[in-house]
């Protein structure tokens, strides 16, 4: 019994207890201040653009410096040093995928400026982690500013490939965040022809997972250089990731291109190691790539996994075979530069010569400025693959014919710039529906190849904006944010499609199921805070919809049914609890109903719980409705928690999730005579001047 005792001495003499590192000072002032806002948003003005970088750190690290520590150990995959043996797959790909390197390879060609933000706020970090010891995670300090860059490339390849890359692994935990939670999004925008008031509006609605390290969190900051943007950024970002400034605003939704490839590899009987290409035998690259994972307490033990790379990329063996993957934006490092000339656009010049850069692998772009344009594109790096194979599946990896190299330029992907209709959307859906009259781009014209959604893929949150939108030739503020909030599901939707299979299915002879089945039959697709089908009709269809997305056979149809009712008759005692009695969205003491739900345009994702309720993990997490008019810009915004994220004791610790459940937003405000007369606080961050 005294082996634990004994580690533990051990540990600390041999350095692993905690410590505070010695953090070079740069000798460099910042001056700015962080103003708090009656919703404790901070508001960073700086006069540099490195000065308001520098206090968006500060600013972010007082509400979350947890999970920004775990982003950056994340990055440089440390985080199984501190998170535990979890947290290993994570650590293994960074490594394997070689961020820190892609990131340090390509520092350099960032551009000054851009090298100068990402400095800025590392040392933002650094100087806030050194004045409060008792919040830093081991081996998190000192941050430089490639750690941010690599951030970025560790993200491109989550999003991109980190489902091929958990099936080639057969890693049964996830290799991002929210794994298992629908990644959608909404994005619409409207221009003066189509608005009732000669106002140009837009919707930045991302649906990103509640916690964690890609979970959003707003500010706005301001610099005497011309930067002043608002929007949401995550957990260490140095820039406004997708929001508005003065004179132009952006959002983006998750698109679902081809953008992965998975070779096989023709092994040398004779030598493992080897791999045949075009005609001759290559040698892997091999390395043994050390893994730091925490046992207990401070004690960790390091372990070594084999990581393979060839021609096309990361390699790895399996029983059925030696499998390499290639993805698009491989080695890329330059996201972050053309994030920031992007928050830096002030007109759609501006932005187009920013997009064009083509540093980010994916993400549709809705666009709209103060000059009444309204644009979309389907931004991706999609590969240029040879015709004449099979790109479907696994792909031939002993030919360079099917190593692709290059991208389609972006001056050729779908995209749609004013409309005759004045309005633009993208719920995660096809690009050749991106509006509602003349003005789509034409399926016909892509290379199927490309692997770009087809004109029949379709969310729910599409066909309900192009069915609410399209209709409307005049459409009002009033309306604008009403649809957004919108709580239906299409008669065209899947949803609907499955309701009707049931109705085509007998009557159950069992009682209690034939009871169910009337009443999911009455539910008019709702998903409004009282609606008295909702739970049943969620219940059941969530979990078909959940294992197509999976690629699994689902379940039948009445079986979910009968589960469903099952579960609502015990833990609320009848089939037809209002939707809000079962729909929940927790915080720290707040229990409240909401309504919306899975892919709905008011979009609520909920886990189920113990006493049979849902309880919200994502969807609506931050919601941004911009317009432009004579007076300039004007915004309103909603966050599903408030400005601070860890600190339960905070009063903005849930202070919008009341205006949440209720769907309605507050002001943002950008002027500072607005701020000030809106202020709570205004600060210095330590170690910098006024």
């Amino acid at each position: 019994m005294r082996t634990l005792p004994l580690l533990l001495a051990l540990a600390v003499l041999l350095g692993c207890g905690p410590s505070v590192p010695e953090i070079p000072d740069s000798g460099r002032t910042y001056d700015v201040r962080i103003l708090r806002d009656s919703w404790g948003v901070p508001h960073v003005l700086g006069k540099r653009d490195v000065d308001a970088a520098f206090g968006l750190a500060w600013a972010h690290a007082e509400d979350d410096f947890r999970t920004i520590q775990v982003s950056l150990l994340a990055s440089r995959g440390n985080l199984a040093a501190v998170e535990g043996r979890d947290a290993a797959p994570f650590d293994f790909l960074a490594r394997w995928l070689r961020v820190q390197e892609t990131a340090r390879a390509g520092w350099d060609a960032l551009s000054p400026e851009t090298r100068a933000l990402a400095e800025a706020y590392a040392e933002g970090v650094n100087r806030y982690g050194a004045r409060h010891p008792d919040e830093l995670l081991p081996g998190v300090l000192p941050v430089t500013g490639v750690d941010l860059a690599a951030g970025f490339v560790f993200q491109n390849a989550a999003f991109v490939a980190g489902d091929a890359l958990r099936r080639v692994l057969d890693e049964e935990r996830a290799l991002e965040e929210g794994e298992g939670l629908p990644r959608g999004s909404n994005s619409f925008a409207v221009s003066p022809a189509r608005s009732s008031d000669g106002r140009t509006r837009l919707a930045v609605n991302s649906h990103q997972p509640w916690e964690g390290p890609v979970a959003w969190y707003e500010v706005h900051v301001k610099s005497e250089e011309g930067w002043d943007a608002v929007g949401g950024v995550f957990p260490g970002s140095p820039v406004i990731l997708h929001g508005h400034n003065r004179h132009l605003g952006w959002a983006h939704t998750v698109n679902q291109p081809d953008l992965v490839d998975v070779y096989r590899l023709e092994l040398d009987p004779e030598d493992p190691d080897r791999y045949r290409f075009d005609g001759k035998w290559r040698t892997l690259e091999k390395e043994e790539i050390p893994l730091r994972v925490k046992i207990w307490g401070p004690i960790t033990w390091t372990v070594k996994r084999e990581a393979l790379r060839s021609v096309h990329g990361p390699v790895v063996r399996r029983e059925d075979g030696t499998f390499a993957i290639r993805y698009a934006g491989m080695g890329e490092a330059g996201q972050l530069e053309q994030i920031y000339r992007m928050n830096r656009s002030e007109d759609l010049d501006d932005f187009l010569a920013a997009m064009r850069m083509h540093r980010i692998a994916m993400f549709n772009t809705l666009y709209a400025d103060e000059k009444g344009n309204i644009f979309y594109v389907y931004n991706a790096r999609l590969p240029l693959r040879a015709t004449g194979h099979d790109w479907s599946g696994v792909v031939d990896g002993s030919t360079s014919e099917t190593l692709w190299t290059e991208y389609l330029p972006f001056d050729r992907l779908p995209q749609v710039l004013n409309p005759p209709s004045g309005f633009v959307q993208n719920c995660n859906s096809t690009p050749f529906r991106t509006t509602d009259g003349p003005g789509n781009p034409s399926e016909g014209d892509f290379d199927p190849n490309l692997g770009i959604e087809p004109s029949d893929r379709m969310t729910n949150r599409a066909m309900r904006a192009l069915e609410l939108f399209g209709p409307d030739p005049s459409i009002t503020r009033e309306e604008f944010f009403t649809y957004k909030f919108d709580m239906r599901f299409s008669e065209d939707s899947d949803v609907a499609s499955w309701l009707a299979q049931i109705r085509e299915k007998p009557r159950p002879a069992d009682a209690a199921l034939a009871s169910a089945y009337d009443h999911v039959l009455g539910w008019d697709l709702g998903t409004e805070p009282t609606n008295p089908a909702a739970a049943l009709g969620v219940l059941t269809f969530f979990p078909y919809s959940e294992a197509l997305r999976r690629g699994e056979e689902p379940p039948d149809l009445l079986d979910l049914l009968r589960e469903a009712s099952g579960m609502l008759r015990k833990h609320h005692g009848r089939l037809d609890p209002a939707w809000q009695e079962v729909n929940r969205l927790r915080r720290g003491e707040l229990d409240l109903g909401v309504g919306g739900g899975p892919d709905i345009l008011h979009a609520v994702y909920g886990a189920p719980t113990d006493d049979g309720r849902l309880r919200g993990v994502a969807g609506d997490s931050y919601v941004l409705m911009a317009e432009w008019g004579p007076e300039g810009v004007r915004s309103r915004s909603l966050h599903n928690y408030g400005s601070a994220t860890l600190d339960e004791t905070s009063p903005h610790y849930a202070d919008q999730s009341i205006l949440f459940a209720r769907r309605m937003t507050k002001p943002v405000w950008m002027d500072e005579s607005e701020i000030r007369a809106n202020l709570k606080r205004e600060y210095v961050p330590a170690g910098a001047r006024p």
